[in-house]
């Protein structure tokens, strides 16, 4: 048997020999954009592929290489890739102008049909990313409850916004709870004085925290999957902390920027949880930059601007009619049945993963909601940040590069986001790929365990 070195060396080179046009657009792009990359979680090693153009759930590369797609612009794309409904949308809106600095029709009827599907949302805000919806959900409940802090679950990400840029990934050195610690250079330490971290499935520990801290805490920010790790919260958890934030009187964020998918009503309807502000991203642009916020009328009204001293809220292309058009064509195709079908797809994908490493004899978890899933090469159960922790990262490292090799474009820390443009025949496609790759890393996989 291969040594985990020659394992490693294999599944390199064969990545390079077929993506030689992709490795020369990549030392192009490091010329003028640091690293060849614009956001940092594109990059992988050693370099990614470069994509020509997409259709469906099919990706083709500079070099003609095609890939299954499962990374999906990580969950944004739910119904594949130039949609023909979505792409009509787009271009019968630019017909008539894409964004005028004005109220117009499409951002109306997009901010309508959020709210019909998700009932806590009685006033709703447009931006241009999860990021930016986060950070005025944040803002929104700073004002209403007249008090600087925040409380975020270890391991969560919230976007780029400095207050949740803290304990994403703090490693095995992780300060004891509800400190946290930066999770990039640039941030000003002063962040971790306003921004308290819980652990993420622990009800019991995060009530102490907030109660602790009722007085100075505006709200508490939580996803139903997180992004990293696709690990699921339990119902009870979710709605025992709706519980405790409602008698400490502090605010309930629901981020369901990538969620929002997985219910016709989001997450929340899933698990039975209204929030006092939902946070949304990803499916309702379309594929085009979008963020929104909204919930509590009396909270959201902090932004009427006919009030004496509103808050304040910009952004030259938040509520963009282009992008509203294609929202409302994503979620026009987002029934409850494709929903349904989507989720059960997620279902089947988990359990041909499973078999799949069963049939490997390796010890892994599989994790996830419905059309989410994710993967820890771990034996141990998979709960929260540091349980995850355990996983394999070097081996997920070159099972991801494996898998590139075998047609399967997936998240390089283990994460498969589903569309719609999916049937059996993919789900089957892509275990059967896992199966293979797993064989190309099992070299590393021994070797941890020894």
């Amino acid at each position: 048997m291969r040594s985990a070195v020659e394992a490693r060396a294999a599944i390199e080179a064969a990545y390079r020999a077929r993506t030689a046009r992709s490795a020369a657009f990549h030392e192009e792009a490091r010329r003028l954009i640091p690293g060849g990359v614009t956001r940092s979680v594109a990059f992988y090693e050693p370099y990614p592929f470069c994509v020509e153009h997409g259709r469906g759930c099919r990706l083709e590369d500079l070099d003609g290489n095609r890939y299954l797609d499962h990374l999906s612009n990580f969950g944004s794309i739910i119904h594949g890739h130039a949609h023909p409904a979505i792409v009509a949308a787009i271009g019968e809106q630019a017909a008539r102008g894409t964004d005028f600095g004005a109220p117009n029709e499409p951002q109306l009827a997009l901010a309508r049909e959020i709210a019909r599907r998700v009932p806590s949302v009685e006033r709703l805000r447009f931006a241009t990313s999860g990021t930016e919806a986060n950070l005025y959900a944040i803002r929104a409940a700073r004002a209403f409850t007249g008090k600087p802090k925040l409380l975020k679950m270890e391991g969560s990400y919230h976007g780029g916004y400095d207050a949740v840029s803290v304990s994403v990934d703090p490693g095995a050195d992780a300060p004891d709870f509800p400190h946290g610690k930066v999770g990039t250079r640039g941030l000003p330490p002063e962040v971790l004085a306003n921004t308290l971290v819980a652990p993420f499935n622990d009800l019991e520990r995060t009530a102490r925290i907030i109660r602790e801290h009722r007085d100075e805490l505006a709200a508490v920010i939580v996803e139903a999957v997180t992004v990293r790790g696709m690990i699921a919260a339990d119902a009870a958890f979710l709605r025992g902390l709706r519980d405790v934030a409602r008698e400490a009187g502090v605010l309930l964020i629901l981020d369901e920027v990538v969620t929002f998918r997985l219910a016709r009503g989001g997450a929340q309807e899933r698990v039975g949880v209204r929030p006092d502000l939902t946070t949304f991203g990803k499916v309702i642009g379309g594929g085009l930059p979008v963020g929104a916020f909204g919930g509590r009328a009396d909270v959201m009204d902090g932004f009427d601007v006919a009030q004496r001293a509103p808050l304040h809220h910009s952004g030259t292309f938040a509520g963009n009619a282009a992008v509203a058009a294609a929202g409302l064509a994503t979620l026009s195709l987002l029934t409850g049945e494709e929903i349904a079908r989507l989720n059960a797809l997620g279902d089947r994908l988990r359990t041909g993963l499973r078999v799949a490493l069963e049939t490997a004899g390796v010890r892994a978890q599989v994790t996830g909601m419905g059309s989410l899933v994710g993967l820890h090469l771990t034996a141990h159960p998979v709960t929260d940040y540091r349980s995850s922790l355990a996983a394999n990262r070097e081996a997920m490292r070159w099972l991801h590069l494996a898998l590139l090799n075998r047609g399967i474009f997936a998240r390089a820390a283990g994460a498969f986001f589903l569309s719609t443009a999916m049937r059996d025949a993919e789900v089957e496609e892509t275990t059967a790929a896992f199966g293979g790759a797993l064989e190309d890393v099992r070299p590393m996989l021994e070797a941890r365990a020894g």
